[in-house]
């Protein structure tokens, strides 16, 4: 969930140590589809153009994109109306389906999967979407609405579509559909839909410039807008959704396509937290952090907005800002470039401390391997010749290890193993399971001498075996491998040693 922050989400002979960065992180693929360099040359076509006169600067414009939670009841629904009258530069609203009211509360969404899945089987999905339309019409009255909407109209089209065999992907989309169109009566403004704006090519992958001229041309030009998030249209008006950040992916989009100076991403905590509340108690919110290290840490676990997911905002220049529709007047938490990054924010200290469980390491040693020409390609090649994709290979002149997700490996380990030793012939070679690693980033380490020492001294002192070190090249984070069983003794010691100690 976006602004959460942080989610709970091998002997390396006897520790595996690399001070210079031979890893490289696994790519989990565009989310947005495409290509980036086509996206950031499309951005940059764009500035060229705003520079020459050819088109209008955009005038100053906010976008607020508002979760689940912040829209669950007619309540939460008076909050978003107070925090977008309140500033008149909050022109563009992206919502997403009703969130749960209380913890055992269904989502609009998931009661959609359910009347999909119903009419599949040619069942009666009639009281699961009787439950739904009680949900819309409740929140319509309760902000004296009733009769200035479509929504009844929408309503019995949407079920008619279920009905007549519509797929899961267009049911799970209506929940942000029907929402736009009460948020937009209760903010008196347009309401467009996102299949008219939000482009996907018949493959589903995003078709960035069509969504931007779309955008800039039918929401743009547009004094306020609702529109809603998680989906848009392929070229035959079929229905496709992100496959995850759902709404986040929309307001980026709606952001960068209307030449937004804020995306704010409205959810229900003020900003992003240092580190996992559920093992550090009351962490410290982190005021500021960069893009840069925000990849890491989202990298590592935590749920806070994927840069994959707000990647047209990062490219664009576009702060972000996470903010708590219960709290609107905490500042929350700002993401932002590094180029707009306030230096004296986290100098020489860290910004945050993410982790995951549930990797196993394959460690080989073998003398003279540096002198081996090809010897990493020939040890990754078998990972990747059985689909595997690793996280992490620190290094040593005679050593080399290979930190994989457990779920990357389960039912492979013997074949790996045997084609590691008909491809590399390792003197030794070693599986270790039941490791976690844990990053802790910032973008102040670099230039403050003792960060790295400061990370081993708070494990040592905890009684935590290290079982390996990876410090990234640029030198915004330091990865450690421990036990599984000391993965939350080690998150706390480290958060202690920077910011209790």
């Amino acid at each position: 969930m976006p602004g959460r922050g942080f989610e709970p989400p091998r002997d390396l002979t006897p520790t595996a140590t690399s001070t210079r960065r031979v890893c490289q992180f696994r790519h989990p693929g565009l989310l947005l589809g495409g290509d980036r360099g086509d996206l950031r040359d499309s951005i940059q076509t764009r500035r060229i153009e705003e520079k020459s006169g050819t088109i209008a600067a955009p005038m100053a414009s906010i976008v607020c994109k508002f979760g689940g939670t912040s829209l669950a009841d007619a309540s939460q629904f008076r909050k978003v109306r107070a925090i977008v009258e309140s500033n008149p530069d909050r022109r563009y609203v992206v919502p997403s389906a009703p969130g749960k009211r209380t913890p055992d509360d269904q989502k609009i969404t998931d009661l959609f999967y359910l009347c999909q899945a119903a009419a599949a089987q040619a069942v009666s999905f009639d009281e699961v979407y009787g439950r739904i339309r009680d949900r819309y019409e409740q929140i319509v009255s309760d902000l004296g609405l009733t009769g200035k909407t479509d929504l009844p109209q929408a309503l019995d089209r949407v079920r008619d579509d279920i009905r007549n065999g519509a797929d899961k992907i267009y049911a799970a989309s209506r929940g942000e559909y029907l929402n736009s169109l009460i948020v937009a009566a209760m903010l008196d403004c347009e309401a467009v839909d996102a299949a008219d704006v939000i482009a996907f090519k018949s493959n589903g992958q995003l078709d960035m410039e069509q969504t931007r001229g779309k955008l800039a041309e039918r929401v743009g030009k547009l004094d306020r807008a609702v529109v809603p998030g998680f989906y848009g249209a392929g070229p035959n008006g079929q229905i496709f959704t992100f496959s995850r950040g759902g709404s986040d992916v929309t307001g980026a989009l709606v952001a960068y396509g209307v030449g937004a100076s804020i995306y704010e991403n409205w959810t229900d905590v003020s900003g992003v937290l240092m580190t996992d509340p559920r093992i550090v108690s009351n962490p410290k919110k982190i005021e500021q952090l960069t893009y840069r290290e925000l990849r890491e840490l989202a990298y590592m676990g935590a749920s806070v907005l994927h840069d994959e997911a707000i990647f047209p905002a990062r490219a664009a220049n576009i702060p972000v800002n996470i903010r708590n529709t219960n709290d609107p007047d905490d500042p929350g938490t700002m993401i932002v470039s590094d180029n707009q990054a306030d230096l004296s924010v986290n100098t020489g200290n860290i910004t945050g401390i993410a982790g995951r469980r549930d990797f196993t390491v394959f460690a080989l040693e073998k003398s003279l391997m540096n002198n081996e020409v090809g010897f990493g390609r020939k040890l990754l090649s078998v990972f990747e010749s059985h689909g595997v994709s690793y996280e992490h290979t620190p290094s040593g002149i005679d050593t080399m290890s290979v930190v994989v997700a457990d779920s990357q490996v389960e039912g492979k380990i013997e074949a790996l193993l045997d084609d590691i030793r008909a491809e590399c012939k390792p003197e030794r070679l070693n599986v270790l399971p039941n490791m976690a690693v844990i990053a802790t980033v910032g973008r102040g380490m670099a230039s403050t001498p003792g960060m790295a020492a400061q990370v081993f001294t708070a494990l040592a002192k905890a009684k935590v075996n290290i079982r390996m070190i990876d410090q990234g090249s640029s030198e915004i984070n330091i990865i450690v491998g421990v036990s599984t069983d000391d993965f939350e003794t080690a998150v706390q010691a480290i958060y202690n040693a920077f910011v209790n100690e």
